[in-house]
């Protein structure tokens, strides 16, 4: 083939790339939201508390152990499912037990729900249980929000900082 043949193939299969890379960068339009509806997100991602308990080691009993191995207390890794409830106007919405992740169950169960609620005033109820207790509630938060209509409301949870956060 000719040279400049080549070249112009190519410049025109370049071109017609970018027509469509422009064209689907714009359309079609993606909505985030409903403009009808606010939306509720419940995202949190949290660790139980373990299977058993921690045991406290004698000094003796640490001072058998390797030197890289030395700790105060030993823990058994699995831990336990993570129970969320969450409420909106008295209505359960939702009611999940997040198993923990990881290959020995150790690592944190995630949550990630979204409702789609009418604009206005709503008591928000989350409830949270980390310990295998067989009813009741570790975390509860409770708290009367105005939603609008096309805009996020988010429900996280930080151990560390109390519990839920509602914004």
């Amino acid at each position: 083939m000719n040279s400049w043949f080549r070249i112009a193939l190519q410049a025109l299969t370049y071109a017609a790339f970018a027509v469509v890379l422009g064209y689907l960068s714009a359309s079609p339009a993606y909505d985030y939201a409903a403009e009808e509806y606010a939306t509720v997100k419940l995202s949190l991602s949290h660790a139980a508390n373990r299977v058993k308990p921690c045991v406290r080691l004698t000094p003796k009993e640490i001072a058998e152990l390797a030197p890289n191995m030395r700790r105060p207390e030993k823990c058994e890794r699995e831990r336990l499912p993570l129970t969320v409830e969450f409420e909106i106007d008295g209505e359960i919405v939702t009611r999940i037990e997040a198993a923990p992740s990881g290959l020995w169950n150790d690592g944190p169960a995630s949550v990630y729900e979204r409702f789609e609620v009418a604009p206005g005033t709503h008591t928000i109820i989350a409830r949270l249980r980390e310990s295998d207790r067989p009813d009741g509630w570790d975390y509860v938060h409770s708290e009367t929000v105005t939603l609008l209509a096309g805009r996020y409301f988010t429900v996280t949870f930080r151990a560390e900082t109390g519990g839920f956060s509602f914004r």
